[in-house]
């Protein structure tokens, strides 16, 4: 115990210091230093940013639970992404560029009004408090628990041992956040992804190296020999994710994630170049077709090993798997890695949460002189509020009865996909009305919350995400014929930074697609 604490440290320490380092000489008091890390973030530095921003432990401990249980049929929420990526890359993020966004509410201002601005926020907000906050800090509470043996070190109850692990990671996330800005959360993140990525192949490695006795695609064979119905990747009607969701609403969600928000594309928006900022989308899109090595597939290895015996505790699987594979010393060093994807996800969350709060509520709403020292200020204050609730909300999570990750994406549907529908009727249909907008928003956010958690419609939350958005779609433009649009905006060029395209961006984003298509056509057999 004594050298995986020792590992712990010196790993999360490494971070640290990285992190100061580079800070050290960056003025965080102003809007965009503090906020868009300056306007100078790179391509990998970006791609790095945002792996580790949608990479932490509800990946880590609820996707390859989810495998564990389902078998590679939960692929579709990881490759798909790729295609998200490459039509963020080559249409949402030049048109957000050429604008000069700092948040995405900002764009709803300039198409709609300043309360369907508001409106989103405020969604946003609530969001990142009810849903994915208080997960990820508690899927890093179970993993670390379960490394550490938190409760039996300290004498305490499990229960109070993951409340204590919870506020540990949720403090510590916060001051990266609140004292740092984008710029300290997204070098921290490029340092913790190549952790997470070193250490997600070292728990594959050593689990194949042990089962094949010495040879890893021997390892591979037996795995796949004892559950070859766990690698098909097309699943039946009733199963976590039929394959059918990749034609109605999956796509919808992963555009929504990966090009409309605010926690995922404030790093695109920090890029010194458009060039950049593609580069960031398309390398992460490279970065998630590798990504089930880390995890899908151990939940699937989990099963070689444990059989069915942890089906009601399927979030348990990869803690297990670590225990049992990984040497002492190397065991502290993915805890590291563990709590760094933890702290990855929370604070850019919280990040982005303060810049959407100062830039989009304070300062239009409250005080509108608000000084640039003033926001920054009002962001840290904002941060504090969302962590200390996002600590208390965490243990409601647990017992989920289809993991942890599939409630986060249930969760999601509650704001994800109306927010998507009037961003993209915003972009792509020029007569959609702000009180189209605004009616679309709400009769969405009904439909989904009565459908899926008060009638429990037996219909696939991801199908109901289709529905929804069509639902979306026909009543803003039924508004939108009573009360047509009288907002003439059309984006322009404020020369904000230099708009040069990357001349391989179309290159990569086809490839990326077609990567995509045979992944299914190879593991779909």
């Amino acid at each position: 115990m004594t050298l995986t604490i020792i590992s712990f440290l010196a790993f999360t320490a490494f971070v640290a210091i990285f992190s100061w380092y580079k800070l050290r000489k960056d003025k965080l008091d102003t809007q965009e230093g503090y906020f868009l890390g300056g306007k100078s973030l790179t391509g990998i530095v970006i791609a790095g940013s945002m792996l580790l921003t949608n990479i932490s432990t509800e990946h880590l401990i609820g996707m390859n639970g989810s495998a564990y249980k389902n078998g590679f049929i939960v692929i579709a929420w990881e490759v798909t992404s790729a295609i998200a990526l490459v039509i963020g890359a080559l249409y949402f993020i030049p048109s957000f560029l050429r604008m000069g966004l700092t948040t995405i509410p900002q764009y709803l201002e300039y198409r709609f009004d300043r309360v369907t601005r508001t409106l989103v926020a405020l969604f946003l907000i609530v969001s990142f408090v009810v849903t994915l906050l208080p997960i990820v800090l508690y899927t890093g509470a179970i993993n670390l628990e379960s490394i550490f043996n938190v409760s039996e070190t300290l004498q305490i109850s499990q229960q109070e041992g993951l409340w204590l692990t919870v506020v540990v990671i949720g403090v510590i996330g916060s001051v990266y956040a609140i004292f740092g800005g984008l710029k300290a959360v997204a070098f921290s993140d490029s340092i913790n992804g190549i952790g997470l990525f070193v250490g997600g192949l070292l728990v594959l490695g050593f689990s194949l190296w042990d089962i094949g006795d010495g040879n890893i695609v021997s390892g591979l064979s037996k795995v796949y020999k004892a559950a070859p119905e766990k690698f098909n990747v097309i699943g039946a009607k009733d199963s976590v994710l039929p394959f059918e969701t990749l034609f109605t609403g999956l796509m919808i969600n992963q555009l929504y994630f990966w090009c409309m928000n605010q926690t995922i594309i404030q790093r695109a928006f920090g890029a010194k170049s458009l060039a950049e900022a593609q580069k960031g989308l398309l390398y992460t899109g490279v970065f998630k077709l590798f990504i089930p090595l880390i995890i899908i597939l151990p939940g699937v290895i989990g099963f070689y090993y444990f059989g069915d015996s942890l089906y009601d505790n399927q979030d348990l699987i990869y803690p297990e798997l670590i225990k049992k594979v990984l040497p002492v010393g190397l065991t502290g060093f993915f805890a590291a890695v563990v709590m760094g994807a933890v702290l990855s996800t929370f604070n850019s969350v919280l990040n982005s949460t303060a810049t959407i709060f100062s830039l989009g509520i304070y300062k239009r709403h409250i005080k509108t002189d608000a000084s640039e020292k003033q926001l920054v200020w009002v962001g840290k204050l904002t941060s504090i509020v969302l962590a200390i609730c996002a600590i208390m909300a965490a243990p409601l999570v647990a017992g989920a009865p289809d993991g942890l990750y599939q409630l986060l994406q249930q969760l999601n549907g509650i704001f994800f996909i109306p927010i998507a529908s009037i961003i993209i009727a915003g972009l792509f249909l020029p007569k959609i009305s702000a009180m189209g907008a605004k009616a679309g928003l709400f009769v969405g956010l009904a439909f989904y919350i009565l459908t899926v958690f008060i009638l429990k419609v037996e219909t696939h939350f991801v199908h109901i995400w289709g529905i929804e958005f069509l639902l979306n779609m026909a009543v803003m433009f039924g508004v939108s014929y009573f009360y047509p649009n009288s907002n003439k905006f059309k984006p322009t060029d404020i020369g904000h930074i230099d708009m040069h395209p990357w001349k391989y961006a179309k290159h990569l984003g086809l490839l990326l697609v077609v990567v995509t298509v045979l992944i299914y056509i190879w593991l779909g057999n």
